[in-house]
């Protein structure tokens, strides 16, 4: 199924957590671990449209590496796969 998200969201598929922290700590699978806050941007939206009717294009494009807020993006699954749909302002930054 191909996703093609609307206006400004960006689809977004989320990083998994390292499953072993700096110590050398392995965390069981039912530790409490959170929402991801980064991910890999699947397909954009063409932008929001201003008041003249013309999309602006969003500064994210497909390939990026993200951060975003935690709680900002909603969990979709397809095809037994998680992503997340965040609207621009959501992310915070570009992972160089």
């Amino acid at each position: 199924m191909n996703i093609k998200p609307l206006a400004d969201n960006v689809l977004i598929e989320p990083e998994k957590e390292e499953e072993k922290t700096e110590t050398g700590i392995y965390l069981p699978d039912t530790a409490d671990k959170g929402r991801p806050e980064k991910g890999k941007v699947v397909a954009v939206g063409p932008g929001k449209k201003d008041s003249s009717g013309k999309s602006n294009p969003l500064e994210v494009k497909k390939g990026d590496r993200v951060i975003f807020t935690k709680y900002g993006p909603n969990e979709v699954k397809v095809d037994d796969k998680e992503y997340l749909i965040a609207k621009e302002e959501d992310i915070l930054a570009v992972i160089e």
